[in-house]
């Protein structure tokens, strides 16, 4: 199987001014990062913010580089999607904190240098490093559902709609969560990583900083067993935590505590069952994807916001309409207009990773799961850039908040379906990659 090294760190991002943790938190913010040494270096970061900002994200990835040497398309960056941390971003009325942003980017490098640090330390021997890589699928279909419900009145489910209008939801749920264990020869855990497809939402305390359920589970499996546990999450575009977000009266619901207990459970049942499995060769693949800026009609647009909030937010419609309004006249004058991102393929033995620059809807994420020509493939979102929503061609055309026109929404119907065609193609090359390369 050959011999796989690891390194892992995991460092707190400061949210006070001064470099502390504000009271109003209930557990650290944080970047784990994972740097694997085999046939190659790769590098895996999670991050507890709602978004990676682009310029943030081009500046570590070039110190990273500078200073470790992990090569460009190597390096995989994501967040976790934690909707309880300081703003990254202006965007549905919030404000980017900028002070968070620079701590945030001087954890990331801080988290990848002191992972790179473990391996290289010349006092360290390489047999300390060494670790074994076991798998397992384990998977949790309880804590999520795909949340873009058909209401009687035709329209798409936001949330803060009554449950009794629910008809059905219109697409998948991706249930999956692989375990990724990393164990050194002594049997102690240097690490593991897990992936879920579900929107990070929910505290366990009220108006509090926190790295939401999955960064909670994280830390609680950490607690019981060592090592520092990454989460990576899939393809949670259309697929919101059951209790956190959406109707009221959900029958389905469950609180945070639950998501939690529920989520480390998983991860333990795949613990449980983790085998060992080849761990080269390590490959990586990252190109550039090219898609549009949405073209839209503005009074269509102004319509369906201005019923949804009408009819669903009767406090304060008026705002809903205002932020919607705000980031259409933005998005105005750049329709039509060419984006370039990044999507990644990083291949582990037999296992694969597709990273996303997004929130991808289920069904895309599902259909390269298909069509992968790995037996294990999983989707990596907000990986290394993000466009916000991507959905599917079906998706826009039933609308919903999601697909409304805005800087959450920004790229044209069919940009989901090509970056389908682009990441099994990137998957093939991987697939056929002789080691090393």
């Amino acid at each position: 199987m050959g011999q796989l090294r690891a390194g892992v760190a995991a460092v707190p991002i400061p949210t006070e001014p001064d470099g502390g943790r504000s009271p109003a938190q209930e557990a650290d913010l944080r970047v784990a990062a994972v740097v694997l040494d085999g046939d190659r270096r790769l590098c895996l970061v999670s991050c507890d913010t709602l978004i990676i900002p682009p310029d943030v994200m081009a500046a570590v990835t070039e110190r990273i580089v500078a200073e470790t040497g992990i090569p460009f398309p190597n390096l995989l960056v994501s967040a976790t999607h934690t909707h309880h941390a300081p703003s990254t971003l202006d965007i549905l009325g919030c404000r980017r904190d900028e002070g968070f942003c620079h701590r945030l980017q001087a954890a990331i490098v801080q988290a990848v240098t002191q992972a790179c640090q473990a391996l290289d330390d010349a006092q360290v021997r390489p047999e300390q490093t060494s670790v074994e890589f076991l798998f397992a699928q384990s998977q949790e279909a309880t804590v999520g559902m795909n949340s873009r419900y058909l209401l009687k009145d035709g329209t798409i489910a936001w949330y803060a709609y009554p449950w009794e209008e629910v008809v059905r939801p219109t697409g998948p749920y991706d249930p999956d969560l692989p375990v990724f264990a990393l164990r050194r020869p002594g049997g102690e855990m240097a690490g593991f990583c897990f992936n879920h497809s579900v929107h990070n939402i929910g505290t366990l305390a009220k108006g509090v900083l926190s790295p939401g359920f999955y960064g909670l589970a994280a830390q609680e499996l950490e607690r019981r067993h060592g090592g520092v546990a990454p989460f990576l999450p899939g393809a949670f575009g259309s697929t919101h935590n059951t209790g956190g977000f959406g109707s009221t009266g959900n029958i389905h619901a469950v609180s945070t505590a639950e998501c939690v207990h529920r989520v480390v459970r998983a991860v333990e049942r795949g613990l449980q069952r983790a085998e060992p499995m080849p761990s080269t060769p390590l490959v990586a693949i990252k190109r550039p994807f090219t898609y549009r800026v949405r073209e839209f009609a503005e009074a269509k647009e102004e319509a369906a916001v201005t019923y949804w909030s009408n009819r669903y937010a009767p406090g304060n419609p008026q705002a809903t309409q205002r932020v919607f309004r705000e980031m259409r006249a933005e998005m105005a004058p750049l329709q039509g207009q060419q984006r370039q991102t990044w999507l990644q393929v990083i291949r582990l033995g037999e296992i694969a990773f597709v990273g996303i620059p997004g929130e991808m809807f289920a069904a895309l994420g599902l259909e390269i799961r298909r069509r992968s020509p790995f037996r294990y493939t999983y989707i990596i979102g907000l990986a290394n850039d993000t466009i916000g929503y991507i959905g599917d061609r079906e998706a826009y055309e039933l609308g919903g908040y999601q697909l409304w026109a805005g800087l959450h929404s920004p790229s044209a119907p069919g940009t989901g379906e090509a970056m389908v065609e682009e990441a099994l193609e990137m998957l093939r090359e991987g697939h056929t990659a002789p080691p090393g390369q």
